[in-house]
């Protein structure tokens, strides 16, 4: 049988659970557009559907958070156009787990990446905004030293250090994940986002009704040296 917007959209339902719902709700998105699946039960769609580039574009304009969710284990962004990329970050509004991360996912494999994350971090809109803090974090993670502009990564962990505090919500969390990237994956720059991590301190930002924290910049910086994982580029961001 092949597989349709429609009968994949079934099968979440049928492993939907409202208890799994109010979790997703209470991490700040928005209820109606959640159907209550777990990312467990979803990557073994992603796998049967593998490929299927247009039918997770589809599934992606469906506005359901669990098939956008799908949509950026399957998409290749590289077949991606900018303005496929730019819709899917303005339709990830009130869906912070597809805006911070589907989002990313497929962006950072597009050409364009660099120049759509800047666009996105001065968007006025948070969820925007927070997608282009995380995309371009993705970048630092997959991208070799040699292929970033590091005085332009500089100059924005700068950036955070001035705004971070009174920047809103959730592009004060993808800021700091900037520091973190930035000092375990890009070398050059280790002591620079070290530096800013101390400047910076502790990170308020709503979690909502969870017991999420924000983590410390600096120690998970530390930690990753610690353990020796320190600038170990990865294939992908996705997980």
């Amino acid at each position: 049988m092949v597989a349709t917007a429609a009968s994949v959209l079934a099968a979440l339902k049928g492993k939907a659970k409202e208890n799994t719902r109010k979790i997703f709700s209470r991490h700040g998105m928005a209820y109606e557009r959640i159907l209550g699946v777990n990312i467990a039960d979803i990557k073994p769609i992603a796998k049967s559907i593998k490929g299927q580039q247009a039918l997770a574009v589809e599934l992606f304009g469906t506005g359901v958070m669990e098939a956008m969710y799908l949509a950026g284990l399957v998409a290749d962004g590289a077949r991606m156009t900018r303005e496929q990329l730019n819709g899917w970050a303005e339709d990830a509004a009130e869906l912070r787990m597809i805006a911070e991360c589907s989002v990313p996912w497929v962006t950072v494999e597009n050409p364009a990446a660099r120049d759509l994350a800047v666009k996105w971090m001065a968007s006025r809109k948070e969820l925007v905004a927070a997608a282009g803090w995380a995309t371009y974090a993705g970048l630092l993670i997959v991208r070799p030293d040699t292929a970033l502009d590091l005085k332009e990564v500089e100059a924005l962990l700068e950036t955070i250090v001035q705004r971070i505090h009174t920047s809103p919500n959730r592009v004060k969390y993808t800021m700091n994940n900037f520091v973190i990237c930035t000092g375990s994956y890009v070398k050059p720059l280790a002591a620079k986002a070290r530096a800013a991590a101390k400047k910076i301190g502790v990170v308020m930002v709503d979690m909502g009704e969870t017991e999420c924290e924000v983590p410390s910049a600096a120690e998970y910086i530390a930690k990753v040296e610690a353990r020796g994982k320190a600038y170990v580029k990865r294939k992908s961001i996705r997980c």
